[in-house]
């Protein structure tokens, strides 16, 4: 179970023709009928309504697939955990039922997992009648404490009761969440993996009753280690169908490679006892020529200004500094000295780019670095509002919350003048109302003004927003950035000089970052520069930053790699900057090499289930018929998830996967398809003659809001090429390969609305080498989804998934390709019925 962090919190078209264009959609419209409300997913299970996030207890009981989940009753963004339920006979259709096991007045009911314990081992029920039982996570409300509870049923999971000796098991740990149980009949007993998420461990404990369990051993860190542990999963499959050949799989949730939260996997043995990875203990990455390490104990060449970066390179951690890991030898680059108020810079030596890649440990503050910043300071020009009084200032106007309210005396990051207008106060995140500017005409080329705190855009549901208002419409508009820094933002007012304007703050929502603050507002002939608040390692070429890289709010160095294959023989120099003095304001960094290959971060080395942005908590089913490991994911991200345009329900769960174990180029990879009950939803199916395109776009004879695609791809020239999906009004998915860094990407920058958080457009990434061999996809295109099942002739494969909002009536389907040629060499495709009434 993830619990939210402070970052923020359908259509089916059916017109089907006959002949070259056997699948066609009519132009859709958004409907509001129950389940087919704009964005609902079609072939996805999604809530009736309000909030949902994990699937938990994933069992196969008596003919039904039992799928519990987290949700709240109460509505559409995090809260009030409990548990829901639905139940399907196929893994397509479901049905939802009551809440299974309710929240109360000292719990919360986070993830957990379902077993049958058919001999009433637990003596919850009787051998006649065994029960159903529930492990899951009680999160103790007046302490944050996470703690393994049971839950047991007699009726087929139809009602619960909550086992009155609860908690089964307490390490009195905020951190400590999300078991998976099931039962290991070598052993003949219950094995359970469960997190200890902030140790990024996943322990193991053994019990022979439910009710009291054994610790064993714990397995990590390993792997990602960039966010919270979570959500552990552990299972045994047969390699490549054989069953006296098994490995066991570890997969567990946490930060992803793509952004956000996602999930990994480990394959390996398992005695019952002990989990041992197959990967490799250390990474060591590609030889080179070393141009610095540090290990001389000073900065020879390198010059430094500020006090940021002290006299020489640390050795170990710095004064009340968490424990920095990573690096290499006894010395490194740390700009903590002083701690994270101190900044300055640390600059090398010029030196050839000889090699195509520079290779280097980096760590500490993720605060990039911003073309064109500058100190923060106002441009020229007018001040229009400086929020210095007592009140907002003549003319302004409040409403809602903020109706006797007035400026705030605070000290944020960036801030220039002694008050802010801050929607904070006086009630807090649950404030809502307006704070409107008197008319003024617009005399200036810009407006500038500094935002901070929540990020929650004016066109979607409860804006947090600044909007500059002309005949009584937005025409511009600016958000915070999750953040309590105050940045510039600029306005090109140019279009309305002469025209009267107002400036409103809009704050309608209640959530986390559920507020707005604004500083200074300056009428100017020029955008405002950007406060540069970076804590960045930098390439410098001809007097320009051409390369950048950061950390990642973490105190573990990790490796990055900068292409060089642009710049080869080229002067440059390294500069390392910290110009940040808020938390996590400081740099680290090592081992600077450069080779012929680059080196990967763990990230990179890291096993991924999805390269996606939308797929986390994954669980496979106990019990499933015909020992199928039959996965599910939630299908969201917590970067965005409390913000997406959906309503009155809230997240959706992949379609289910069966898992399977391949041998590739002699290592043991996770394999994915949709379960085969897919094909029951199935319509006219379409088979498109071969088709070519040279750096070009087509539209194929194929279009519809719900598909199902497989096609093969011969790459000829063309440096990028693939399939266009949810076409239309300048919309497009993007599916594409990229040859030049022999990736599969999913690109949904231009896929409909996708301003509803700043991470969620984006292209995301799974490395996949074609050689010379075709490229095989396997596409689900649901109404707000897109998951891509990419293979190539070796039979290696990456899965990604990611959320997509276009409009209903962006149906359409495109050839493409760029800088050369392609040959979509088979296409075959359906159009996809829709689960529900």
């Amino acid at each position: 179970m993830s619990r939210p962090t402070q970052r923020r919190r359908l259509l089916a078209a059916t017109a089907v023709l006959t002949g070259l264009a056997l699948i066609s959609a009519s132009p859709a419209t958004a409907d509001t009928a129950l389940y087919h409300e704009q964005y609902r997913p079609q072939f996805h299970f999604s809530p009736t309504q309000n909030w949902m996030n994990d699937p938990n207890g994933l069992i196969w009981y008596r003919g039904q697939y039992h799928l519990f989940f987290q949700y709240n009753p109460s509505g559409n963004t995090w809260g009030n955990m409990s548990w829901g339920h639905a139940v399907s006979t196929d893994l397509v259709h479901w049905k939802q039922l009551p809440v299974a096991i309710p929240q109360d007045s000292d719990e919360m009911v986070f993830s957990g997992s379902v077993v049958l314990d058919k001999d009433n081992s637990s003596g919850l029920g009787t051998t006649a009648n065994p029960p159903l039982v529930a492990v899951y996570t009680s999160l103790v409300k007046a302490t944050g404490i996470q703690r393994q509870s049971l839950a047991y049923s007699i009726d087929g999971g139809l009602t619960w009761t909550k086992y009155a000796g609860n908690p089964v098991l307490d390490r009195n740990s905020q951190n400590f969440r999300d078991p998976k149980v099931f039962w290991y009949g070598p052993a003949r007993r219950w094995l359970m993996a469960v997190a200890l998420s902030d140790q990024h461990k996943v322990s193991f404990y053994s019990s022979t009753d439910l009710k009291n369990w054994t610790h064993l051993s714990d397995f990590g860190p390993a792997g990602a280690t960039g966010g919270a542990w979570e959500c552990p999963d552990l299972f045994p499959l047969p390699v490549d169908g054989n069953p006296g050949s098994t490995k066991w799989v570890l997969v567990v949730g946490t930060q992803s490679i793509a952004g956000g939260t996602g999930t990994q996997y480990f394959t390996g043995d398992f005695n019952g006892t002990t989990f041992t990875t197959d990967d490799p203990a250390s990474y060591t990455p590609p030889p080179g020529t070393t141009l610095d390490d540090f290990e001389s104990g000073t900065y020879g060449d390198w010059t430094t200004t500020g006090t940021a970066f002290g006299t020489g390179p640390a050795s170990g951690t710095l004064p009340n500094q968490q424990t920095v890991s990573g690096y290499q030898g006894t010395s490194y680059v740390n700009s903590y000295h002083g701690g994270d108020a101190s900044t300055g810079t640390l600059t090398s030596p010029t030196f050839t780019l000889s090699r195509p890649y520079l290779n280097f440990l980096v760590g500490g503050g993720n605060h990039p670095h911003i073309d064109g910043a500058g100190d923060g300071s106002a441009p020229p020009g007018q001040i229009f509002a400086d929020f210095s009084g007592d009140t907002y200032g003549t003319g302004w106007t409040a409403t809602g919350s903020f109706a006797n309210s007035g400026p705030t005396a605070e000290s944020l990051p960036g801030q220039l003048s002694p008050k802010v207008l801050d929607t904070y106060t006086p009630e807090g995140d649950p404030g809502t109302g307006t704070i409107t500017s008197p008319a003024f005409t617009v005399t200036s080329n810009y407006i500038d003004l500094q935002t901070a705190m929540g990020d929650h855009a004016n066109d979607l549901p409860n804006p947090t927003a600044v909007n500059l208002i002309v005949d009584g419409k937005v025409v511009a508009t600016a958000t915070g950035s999750n953040s309590g820094d105050l940045n510039w933002t600029s306005w090109d007012t140019s279009a309305y000089l002469g025209r009267q304007a107002q400036i409103q703050v809009v704050d309608n929502n209640t959530g986390g970052w559920g507020h707005i603050a604004v500083g200074d507002i300056v009428f100017s002939d020029q955008p405002a520069a950007p406060r540069d608040m970076q804590t960045a390692v930098n390439l410098i070429v001809d007097g320009k930053v051409v390369r950048t890289a950061t950390g990642s709010d973490s105190e573990t160095l990790d490796w990055t790699s900068w292409n060089l294959h642009d710049l080869l023989g080229k002067q440059a120099q390294i500069q390392i900057v910290d110009n940040n003095t808020e938390g996590w304001g400081h740099i680290l960094a090592d081992d600077f090499t450069l080779a012929d290959a680059p080196a990967l971060s763990s990230l990179q080395r890291a096993h991924w289930v999805d390269y996606g942005e939308d797929f986390y908590a994954a669980g496979t089913y106990n019990d499933a018929p015909g020992d199928r490991r039959i996965m599910l994911a939630w299908m969201n991200n917590w970067n965005y998830g409390q913000e997406i345009p959906t309503s009155p329900w809230r997240s959706a769960d992949t379609f289910p996967r069966q898992l399977t174990l391949r041998t590739v180029n002699g290592k043991v990879q996770l394999v994915q398809q949709p379960v085969s009950e897919l094909a029951t939803l199935r319509g006219t199916g379409t088979a498109v003659p071969t088709a070519t395109a040279d750096s070009s776009t087509s539209t194929l004879p194929v279009s519809g809001g719900t598909l199902e695609l497989q096609a093969d791809f011969t790459r000829g020239t063309a440096t990028d090429f693939g399939l266009d999906v949810r076409t239309g009004s300048g919309q497009r998915t993007r599916i594409g390969y990229d040859t030049t860094t022999s990736q599969v990407y999913i690109d949904r920058t231009a896929s409909g609305l996708v301003d509803l958080d700043p991470t969620f457009p984006g292209v995301q990434r799974a490395p996949l080498a074609l050689g010379s061999g075709p490229l095989h996809l396997h596409v689900l295109v649901d109404t707000s989804s897109v998951e891509v099942y990419a293979e190539n002739a070796d039979g290696e494969q990456v899965v990604l998934t990611d959320q997509v909002f276009p409009d209903p009536a962006s149906t359409g389907v495109d050839l493409f390709a760029e800088n050369g040629t392609t040959t979509l060499s088979h296409l075959q495709a359906w159009q996809l019925k829709s689960i529900w009434p």
